[in-house]
């Protein structure tokens, strides 16, 4: 039995993670070993461990991490801090094959606590671009420690060959968030409202913005114009919780504070895949920085105000406008994706991260692929 370890480290990669954990479960040749890390194991954070035991997967090893700061001082001890925890991990238990997603600080220090113990790395999402953020390093750093690469699209793997990976190992397998869309049984507006205490009123507007943490400095204005927008734009607005980076609690008090002061925006910690998607279903448009506006809402045909520089250079549809910091700028956005003319342009939309069949691409490759030295032995492979 081969036994695939797989890294989590929040409900945005757990949700994308969830299509590929039941293939792997449903497999009698394959075995899954679930690391549990990162802001799942925080109250502040919404303690979302509890969804992962809610879906009845058994938990290997929980990691803890995060320090109850996010300055850039604490992540950097997070990310120590990580590393040793996951060394320990991998001194008892070694997967045949550690399957780690994205760009966030907390799987670079599990996989980089992999390396010393020759554990072959699958990464998935490699390639991808957000220039704004630190994270574009964390996602090349951890193409260079892999062995096996999972492609949201061909754009992507030949960024990861250009790094100098050799070509059998990157594989296109398109983005496994989009499996669930077939899956999932989407909430009602009335299921919705009762699940989380919400008033979802007709035409709201979903927002998650993220701290861009190449411009820290730039947070509270960043935020404090995209409150002044929302509050101009005159919709109401359904606002999640940001990542733990620097930045994000200072974030993460300003929506509080104004929706506290009457502001006609409300608040929901952690909605989880479902809801998450629901809530895109029902919605007139998104507007943040949120990867998922770029990924999972052209699947929706959902009009996107994407804000500043986090996303940069990422591949993205038709649906996504972007626009600057300035309250000016951001309300001019949402009036363009409310238009009913811009929805109507974007009805025929094809989403670019595929069409819902990763996670058979994947956990196929991972059953599949040969554990010998020729995978874990790495070639750079010069372009011609």
């Amino acid at each position: 039995m081969r036994t695939i370890g797989v890294v989590t480290t929040s409900r945005a990669d757990y949700g994308i993670y969830r299509p590929i954990l039941r293939k792997i479960e449903a497999d009698p040749d394959l075995k899954l070993e679930l690391f549990v890390t990162g802001m799942h194991l925080l109250p502040h954070f919404g303690l979302t461990v509890r969804e992962i035991e809610a879906d009845k997967f058994e938990i290997a090893e929980r990691v803890e991490m995060l320090l109850a700061s996010d300055e850039p001082g604490a992540i950097a001890e997070s990310m120590g801090l990580g590393t040793i925890g996951f060394g320990k991990v991998f001194a008892r238990r070694r997967p045949d094959i550690l399957v780690v997603l994205g760009d966030r600080f907390e799987m670079h220090a599990a996989a980089l606590a992999a390396v010393p113990f020759g554990i072959p790395i699958a990464h998935i999402h490699g390639g991808e671009l957000s220039q704004g953020a630190i994270d574009e390093v964390f996602r090349h750093s951890l193409t260079k420690m892999s062995h096996l690469h999972f492609v949201s699209t061909e754009g992507h793997g030949r960024r990861v060959r250009q790094l100098g990976e050799e070509p059998w190992r990157v594989v296109v397998s398109g983005a496994p968030a989009l499996d669930q869309l077939g899956l999932l049984r989407l909430m009602s507006r009335e299921d919705l409202e009762r699940a989380f205490g919400l008033r979802l009123e007709t035409g709201f507007l979903l927002v998650t913005f993220h701290s861009t943490t190449l411009e820290i400095d730039q947070a509270e204005k960043q935020i404090e114009e995209l409150l002044r927008a929302l509050k101009e734009a005159g919709r109401p607005a359904i606002a999640t919780m940001p990542n733990a980076d620097p930045g994000g609690r200072l974030i993460w008090d300003r929506i509080q504070r104004a929706s506290r002061e009457g502001a006609n925006l409300q608040i929901v910690m952690n909605l989880g895949t479902q809801a998450y998607f629901s809530m895109m279903a029902l919605a007139d448009a998104m507007v943040g920085n949120s990867s998922s506006g770029l990924i999972e809402a052209p699947s929706f045909k959902l009009p996107v105000v994407n804000i500043g520089n986090r996303q940069k250079g990422r591949e993205r549809a038709r649906n996504v406008i972007d626009v600057g910091y300035s309250k000016n700028e951001i309300v001019q956005g949402i009036r363009k994706a409310l238009d009913p003319a811009f929805r109507d342009s974007i009805r025929d939309l094809v989403n670019p991260y595929g069409s819902g069949n990763a996670s058979g691409i994947i956990v196929s490759t991972l059953k599949q692929v040969g554990l010998g030295g020729k995978l874990i032995v790495k070639r750079f492979h010069d372009q011609p």
